[in-house]
């Protein structure tokens, strides 16, 4: 992995995994920057400064590690989260949209969950996740959010992995390639 882009100013300290969870797939650990709490600081208050002039509502995190961000950045702008689960994690009652996408190694299936008395029509949404790779989830969120009527004013990750991805519009922390 090379770094091509680190706007973060504490200590970088990332692991990979070859071959996790399958064959021909470098697992990038990020764990190491939550466990310093300077850098998951670091981060949080990137994200805040990023968003802090645009009308968000919601912060949208998809499971799992998308939550620690999502939900650190939401708190520090005072604004509601929605964390988008895998299928079969939420009743089925509260589910808003459910939907398959293709993500690097895999199909898998998410869910949106309801909002709480309201609707997402008119509402304006911000992605966050821990890492951007071909972008398929980030963009099966997209389009779910928008079929229900919602606004997605942005997207916005730790770490970028820009060769595999032509999206010019992502806010990214540290920009990296594979090789």
């Amino acid at each position: 992995m090379k770094i091509l882009k680190n706007n973060l100013k504490n200590e970088l300290n990332i692991r990979t995994e070859r071959d996790f969870p399958i064959t021909g797939i470098e697992f990038i650990d990020i764990n190491p920057l939550i466990l310093q709490k300077e850098t998951l600081e670091e981060i949080t208050n990137l994200f805040v400064e990023e968003l802090k002039d645009k009308n968000v509502d919601y912060i949208v995190a998809p499971e799992a590690r998308g939550f620690l961000f999502g939900s650190a950045v939401a708190y520090k702008l005072n604004i509601g989260l929605l964390p988008v689960r895998k299928e079969g994690k939420l009743p089925p009652t509260t589910v808003a949209k459910r939907f398959e996408y293709t993500k690097e190694y895999g199909e898998d299936i998410l869910e949106l969950p309801k909002l709480v008395n309201d609707t997402y029509e008119g509402k304006n949404f911000y992605l966050i996740d821990d890492i951007y790779a071909t972008g398929n989830t980030m963009k099966a969120i997209k389009k779910a959010i928008t079929d229900l009527g919602g606004n997605v004013l942005g997207e916005g990750v730790v770490m970028n992995i820009v060769e595999l991805n032509d999206n010019i519009n992502l806010f990214s922390i540290i920009d990296v390639n594979e090789g």
